[in-house]
């Protein structure tokens, strides 16, 4: 019917096949490009697995959100026993629970659904360490609240050492780390509790201070996206125990984020045991501050529906970001090492009810106009548990358990 409407529309036959000839380009194009897209770049990922006896692919983050209040949540926020004050939102009195009840379905396929036993046999003598930042800290929490309630009480245990975070399950060896890096550099936000500091500053060719603590670990999941939302970023060449011998510099972040970056992929090429270690980076976790973005009012505060449209993108993720962390991904596979980047920027995006809001531990006093205008403290980058991170776990699950090497 289209090509018939076409025709008439033109009305000559020299026309119509310079049209057709036209077209035929347009998706010669597009097909070159969706090629490109799903080979070449770290847009679209493929997950190998088998299904009976046979090799399948999937591109697990190509997907909508299906509301599956039967199966999902998959642990309940109270009986977690590390639960984060930070992401409880039903402690904290959030009434509608809806956000705990969605499941990401692929297109192509179905997400390997979470065993913990399974899990727990894969990292028997192992170390699993989540580095980064507070988001990478709620991935964390969500694994071990995943894997929590299957082990005994006296079976497990929690250690704080500084930066470094590590949950023990006793009968598996298995040792489940956080380790608080926000820029994966070293800069003056690293200390793990005191690093709110509006003149940040970051040592761009320093890694080794926190990267040690990283080397004998068996699965490493990296992020580092929040904190490098500013125009620019201050540059240190020196160290911070001798400022009066320092160089400061404001530089471009983009800039900046690929020099750290290269800096972290020159430590992982000569550092990390390419044979021994798997390796992921999560991508951009989306924040949901302008209700502009989906039509709706300030923020995510009273929020409690997803997003549909899957072509949603909010203003507030950079896609400019995710570019050249595709770009030094790449070159670390043209140099034999292997990082999977777990791509959940997307899929977040579509949920814009699924951060805390007002429903946290608040850390500070809150003054009359917040309280007045709750939006005005709303938090609105993290994510309430259980939700959207048990997802993004549920990738990690399926590279480490099911995923064909």
């Amino acid at each position: 019917m289209a090509k018939k409407n076409l025709e008439i529309v033109v009305g000559t036959w020299g026309i119509r096949s310079s049209f057709r000839s036209l077209i035929a380009v347009l998706i010669t194009v597009l097909i070159i490009t969706a090629v490109y897209l799903t080979q070449e770049s770290g847009i679209r990922l493929v997950w190998e697995y088998r299904s009976n006896g046979l090799l399948s692919k999937c591109d697990l983050f190509s997907g909508r959100w299906v509301f599956d209040n039967e199966t999902y949540p998959l642990y309940k926020e109270q009986q977690c026993t590390f639960m984060s004050d930070q992401l409880a939102c039903e402690k904290f009195g959030r009434k509608d629970l809806s956000y705990q009840n969605w499941r990401w379905q692929p297109h192509q396929c179905n997400l390997p659904k979470f065993n913990a036993t399974a899990l727990l046999e894969r990292l028997r003598n192992k170390r699993l360490m989540f580095v980064g930042d507070s988001l990478n800290r709620g991935q964390w929490v969500s694994m071990v609240c995943l894997l929590d309630s299957w082990i005994s009480p006296k079976l497990k245990s929690m250690h704080n050492n500084g930066s470094l975070n590590t949950f023990k399950a006793i009968e598996f060896n298995a040792s489940i780390d956080f380790y608080w890096a926000p820029l994966l550099v070293e800069s003056n936000s690293d200390d793990p509790v005191n690093h709110r500091i509006p003149d940040r500053i970051v040592r761009v060719k320093a890694i080794e201070k926190h990267a040690r603590h990283w080397t004998d670990a068996d699965i490493l999941v990296f992020d580092s996206y929040l904190w490098w939302r500013r125009p620019e970023m201050k540059v240190l060449w020196g160290s911070f125990e001798s400022p009066d011998d320092a160089i400061y510099k404001e530089i471009e972040m983009l800039r900046v984020y690929e020099m750290a970056l290269r800096t972290w992929s020159d430590w992982v090429e000569v550092h990390v045991n390419r044979t021994k270690t798997q390796m992921f980076f999560v991508s951009m976790s989306p924040t949901h501050e302008s209700g502009e973005d989906w039509g709706g009012c300030e923020n995510c505060y009273k929020e409690t529906d997803v997003i549909l449209d899957e072509r949603y993108w909010g203003n507030d993720t950079n896609p400019k970001v995710m570019r050249v962390l595709e770009t030094v991904l790449d070159e670390l596979k043209g140099r034999g090492v292997n990082v999977q980047m777990l791509n959940i920027t997307q899929l977040s995006e579509y949920r814009k009810e699924g951060h805390p809001s007002i429903y946290r531990k608040q850390w500070e006093t809150l003054t009359e106009e917040q309280i007045a205008n709750p939006s005005n403290y709303a938090d609105c980058v993290h994510w309430c548990l259980p939700g959207v991170p048990d997802v993004w776990n549920e990738f990690l699950y399926a590279y480490i358990v099911h995923h064909q090497l």
